[in-house]
C-alpha cells in the first residue's frame, strides 16, 4: 500500500484533534487579550475594566485567604475536569467507528453500521429468524451477534458463527474483529 493511501486511511479512521485545539486556542487568546487590555488600562492610568492586574496577582498569590473552601474546591474540580478532557484527547487514539477493507488499488473505508447490517443479514439467514431477532454490535476488535430464537425452534450457534465468520472473511476488514455469538435463553413468538 502506498504511503498516501495509508495517510488517507488513517485520516478517515481517526478523529481530528482540530476542534479541541481550536477551543483551547480561543480560550488562551481571549485570556491574553483581556490581560493586555487590563495592562494597557493600568499603564494609561484608567480604572480597571474588571480587575486590576496587580490586585488579581496579589489575590492569586494569597489564594486560600478570602475565598470559601467549597468554592475553591469547585473551581479546582472544574479545572481538573477540563484538564482531563484535554489530556485524554491528546493521549487516547480517537478512533472512529470505521474499518478498512483491504484493496491494493484504492483506499476503502466502511462504517461499522454498514458492517453490522451485512453481518446481521447473514446471521438472520443462517438462523432462519426475522430481522427483529438479530442485533449485531461491531467494535474495533469484536463483533457480537445477539440472536433471539423463535420459541420452540432450536438454533445452532456454530452455524450462525460460521456464517458470520465467512461474511467477515469475504469483507477482508482491517483489523479483523473476533466474532462472538450470543443466543438468548428466552425465545420470541414466531411470525
Amino acid at each position: 500500500m502506498t504511503p498516501w493511501i495509508e495517510r488517507i486511511l488513517r485520516r478517515e479512521t481517526h478523529s481530528s484533534r482540530a476542534p479541541l485545539v481550536g477551543i483551547a486556542a480561543v480560550l488562551v487568546s481571549v485570556l491574553a487579550i483581556y490581560a493586555l487590555l487590563e495592562a494597557v488600562l493600568r499603564a494609561v492610568g484608567q480604572p480597571p475594566w474588571l480587575a486590576d492586574p496587580l490586585d488579581a496577582a496579589h489575590n492569586l498569590a494569597n489564594l486560600p485567604q478570602g475565598i470559601s473552601p467549597i468554592l475553591l474546591g469547585a473551581i479546582g474540580v472544574l479545572l481538573m475536569l477540563v484538564g482531563l478532557v484535554f489530556f485524554f484527547n491528546a493521549v487516547l487514539p480517537g478512533r472512529r467507528a470505521r474499518h478498512i477493507i483491504e484493496d491494493p488499488r484504492a483506499a476503502v473505508v466502511v462504517d461499522d453500521g454498514v458492517v453490522a447490517a451485512a453481518l446481521a443479514r447473514r446471521a438472520r439467514m443462517a438462523a432462519g429468524v426475522t430481522r427483529e431477532q438479530v442485533m449485531v454490535v461491531v467494535a474495533r476488535d469484536t463483533v457480537q451477534v445477539n440472536v433471539r430464537p423463535t420459541s420452540g425452534i432450536r438454533l445452532d450457534e456454530d452455524l450462525v458463527l460460521a456464517a458470520v465468520e465467512s461474511e467477515l472473511d469475504a469483507m477482508k476488514l482491517v483489523p479483523r474483529p473476533d466474532v462472538r455469538v450470543v443466543l438468548a435463553p428466552m425465545g420470541v413468538v414466531g411470525v
